[in-house]
This record gives C-alpha cells, sequence and structure tokens, in this order.
C-alpha cells in the first residue's frame, strides 16, 4: 500500500474477520478525504474483501500529482478542480404503459478557459454525480491534450436503454433537453454520443434544441449522416484513434502491430481496424463471455457470429473462457474497453489482477480503467500504459472535425477526416513524449502535466480572479 503526500491522500486499511454469508457485496465507503473528494469503497463478500478508489478520485488523483510537478498555486489548482456547472434535473415521462415514470439526469460543466465545454450523454443504471464529475474533468485535460479548442463537461441519465421503447427513449431524450437546453449551445457547451446513446439520440436533442433556438447542427456532434448533420469517419473515430495511438507507442520500440498479439474488450469496428494492420486478435470478450484462440481468432467469423446469436458463446472458431481471465491472459497488446477500473488491485483475495498482467503494452481505450495502486504495480513490473487521456480521444476529436463543418456549412470526405485525425493523434503523442523524458514519468502523468499545463495557462491569461 503506498500513500502519496504530496496530493493529500489518505488510504485506510481494515482488517476484520470475514463470515458474510451475502450473496452479494455489502458496500461501505470508509473515506473522510473533502479535500480531495475520494471515496474509497469496500465490498465484503464470502471470503474476499477489497477494496477501489472511485472514479473522480482516480482522476482527482493524477491531477494532484500532475499540479504538484507543475507547481501550480493552490488557489489556480483548487479553481481548476472545482467545475464551473454542476446540473441535476428530474425527467419525468409517459411510458408505453400509461405509467409515470422519473428518470434523473446530471450535467456537468467543468471548464470552459479553452473553448466550449464538450463531452457525451450516457444513459446508464449506475451513472452518478461523482462518475460524471469524473468524465467531466478527464474530458477537460483529454481535449487538452488532443489540443482542440474545448473544456471538458459529461452528462448521463440514470436508466436502463435496454428495458426501454424507442418512443419511451425519445421521450426521455426531450424532456432532458427541454430542461437544460438554456445551458448548452453551439459555443457554451456541445454534448455528443456516450454509453447507451448514439446518433439518433443527438438527432433527437437537436430536434428539441431547435425549437428553442433555431435550426443549429452544430449543438450536438455525433449525429446521424444525413443533410450535413454528421461527420463521415465520425462512428468509427475511437477505434481508429486507438490503431494511430497504438501505432505511435509501437513506433517508439521499434515495432508495428503486425508483431502483436492484441487482446481486448469488446469495441465494434475495433478489431477489424487492428486486423487491417496485420495484428492477431487472440481473444476479446464483451458481457456475453470471452473467446480465445491463441493462433489468432477468425475475425470475420466471429463477428458474423455474434450478430446472429448475441454472443460469443457457441463460436467454433476458440475456446471459450472465463471473462475475469481476460485481463491476466498472455499477449502482447491488452486493451481494456470496459467501464470504469478494470484493472484493480484486490486485497485479502486471489484476484490481483493488476500484478498477474502479462501484457507488455497496455491501451486504454475505456475510460479510467485502471485504478492509481494498479498503474503503480503495473509500472514497476515494467508495462508501457497508453493512458485513456490520450489512447481514447479519437472520438472527441473527429467530434470537433464535425463541429467546425457544421459551423462552415462545408462538410468534409472520410479520406480527410481520417488523415486529420492520424495528424493530430501523431502531434499529441509527440508532444506527451518529450515530457516523460524530461520530467522522468509515465505517459500518464506526461499526458496530464500537459493537459492540466494548457488549462492553467488559458485560465491565468483570460484572468480568473474577478
Amino acid at each position: 500500500m503506498s500513500a502519496e503526500k504530496d496530493v493529500a491522500a489518505s488510504w485506510y486499511w481494515c482488517a476484520s474477520a470475514i463470515t458474510s454469508s451475502k450473496a452479494f457485496p455489502t458496500v461501505y465507503n470508509m473515506s473522510a478525504e473533502k479535500d480531495v473528494a475520494a471515496s474509497w469503497y469496500w465490498w465484503v463478500s464470502p471470503g474476499i474483501l477489497w477494496k477501489a478508489i472511485n472514479a473522480l478520485a482516480a482522476t482527482n488523483f493524477n491531477f494532484r500529482r500532475a499540479a504538484h510537478i507543475l507547481g501550480l498555486d493552490s488557489k489556480i489548482e483548487k479553481c481548476l478542480l472545482i467545475p464551473f456547472r454542476e446540473i441535476k434535473v428530474e425527467c419525468t415521462i409517459l411510458k408505453d404503459d400509461g405509467t409515470l415514470s422519473s428518470f434523473v439526469g446530471f450535467r456537468i460543466q467543468h471548464d470552459n478557459a479553452r473553448g466550449p465545454m464538450k463531452g457525451g450523454i450516457r444513459y446508464h443504471p449506475d451513472v452518478d454525480p461523482d462518475e460524471v464529475n469524473a468524465l467531466a474533468q478527464l474530458m477537460t485535460w483529454k481535449t487538452a491534450v488532443a489540443n482542440i479548442p474545448y473544456g471538458g463537461a459529461k452528462g448521463g441519465i440514470g436508466c436502463r436503454p435496454s428495458e426501454m421503447s424507442t418512443n419511451e427513449l425519445e421521450r426521455l431524450t426531450r424532456v432532458f433537453t427541454q430542461k437544460i437546453h438554456d445551458l448548452i449551445g453551439i459555443h457554451s457547451d456541445v454534448p455528443a454520443p456516450d454509453m447507451g446513446t448514439n446518433s439518433q439520440t443527438m438527432a433527437w436533442i437537436l430536434d428539441e434544441n431547435s425549437k428553442f433556438h433555431g435550426h443549429s447542427p452544430a449543438v450536438v456532434t455525433g449525429k446521424p449522416i444525413v443533410r450535413s448533420w454528421g461527420s463521415l469517419g465520425r462512428e468509427s473515430a475511437t477505434g481508429l484513434g486507438v490503431v494511430f495511438g497504438t501505432e505511435a507507442l509501437l513506433a517508439e520500440y521499434g515495432k508495428l502491430i503486425s508483431d502483436m498479439k492484441v487482446l481486448e474488450m469488446w469495441v465494434p469496428g475495433l478489431q477489424s481496424l487492428f486486423m487491417r494492420e496485420g495484428g492477431k486478435i487472440v481473444a476479446v470478450s464483451d458481457v456475453t463471455g470471452a473467446v480465445t484462440n491463441p493462433d489468432g481468432l477468425e475475425i470475420p467469423g466471429l463477428l458474423k457470429h455474434e450478430e446472429t446469436t448475441k454472443s460469443f458463446k457457441g463460436f467454433i472458431g476458440g475456446d471459450s473462457m472465463d471473462p475475469n481471465d481476460l485481463l491476466v491472459h498472455e499477449c502482447d497488446v491488452l486493451i481494456p474497453c470496459a467501464l470504469v477500473m478494470s484493472i484493480m488491485v484486490y486485497t485479502f483475495s486471489q484476484r490481483d489482477n493488476a500484478a498477474h498482467v502479462k501484457a507488455k503494452f497496455i491501451i486504454e481505450a475505456a475510460n479510467h480503467p485502471t485504478d492509481p495502486e494498479a498503474d503503480e504495480i503495473l509500472s514497476k513490473k515494467g508495462v508501457i500504459i497508453l493512458p485513456d487521456v490520450y489512447a481514447n480521444s479519437g472520438g472527441v476529436t473527429v467530434s470537433y472535425f464535425e463541429w467546425v463543418q457544421n459551423i462552415q456549412g462545408f462538410m468534409w470526405d472520410e479520406e480527410k477526416v481520417n488523415h486529420e485525425l492520424q495528424k493530430y493523434m501523431r502531434r499529441s503523442f509527440l508532444d506527451i513524449k518529450p515530457m516523460c523524458q524530461t520530467l522522468n514519468c509515465s505517459l500518464r502523468m506526461s499526458s496530464f502535466t500537459l493537459g492540466v499545463n494548457r488549462v492553467a495557462r488559458a485560465t491565468l491569461l483570460r484572468g480568473w480572479q474577478a
């Protein structure tokens, strides 16, 4: 267990006899660190006691370390950490069966020093203020690392979209837009799709917002590609950005994607992109399970099987495996694409997955897949981590391209979009890598330091004490 005095973080340990017989874990909040706004959660289940730092605390942890490296004044540090605005709304809709249901929606607008705030809207039952706050803050640093003229924001509604009809989702989206339309806009806050939302969701937001402010396609990005709304290349942008980032990282070590055995969580299209570059996909997983083949999975066949059965089970081109073992499977490149905190440290348990990761490189296609202590363990093992704040920035970069096209009223072809994305990803990596050597730090801390420094500089230049 490590202690980071420079970020005023205190970690608490608890020892007790474990006799719980409950089928599901019980959660205890064990933290009182108000200055870090952090929560450490402990789960107690039969024979297992483990802890995890939540997403907001992890983001704050990395921010404070970057601020310490930069020597930021405590006042500007606090100014950068506190969100610009936090919005919470109740969205009550009439369901198809005639009953009323109420859902809680959030929009956290973190910072606008470098431009309009930018971030997705997710529909998921686990949406909560801490998670949205963490992701909004991460977007501030991510857009700064990508060097696009945005700040950070994030939103979400606590719901189960898989259990709702299309009509119910449309009504919910329109009510949510009615509650926040005065607080979003082309030059103030530009939402985008995220988990549980898509281009159709953005079209509903665009239409509902237009009732109040006139036709303004640049108010959201990730829209359908009709009537000069959405941008070509947007659907594949996050995955393609991951590929470009991976290429840049491997080039530093004299390697190519074609030299690598790749293991990843399931993101539609990402496997095909890696295969196009010659990578061998040895294992994949999603919510239905995991499948592996040490000689390389036949991805077109797996895609067809998954499309038909909605599951990996029964795929004849590979062997089923426990999804819990995926992160410690033998591979060269591991790509976590799941929800937050996939790679964690489990205390008093055999499931210490950080210590048993076999990959040489980890490419964080997900947000917050690695908790800070696991990050430290992996770094000591010599595992090279391409951090989420850079690795998955392809989506927001092409969202920026879409916003530019909407404002100009001039749309690009897909070749230009992909060329510009590759240029931005390579340029960002070339900004990050030298800082690792100068500061003698990891790619993660180099990325955070670069992003925080750019936002701090913009904040000071604009004047922040008035």
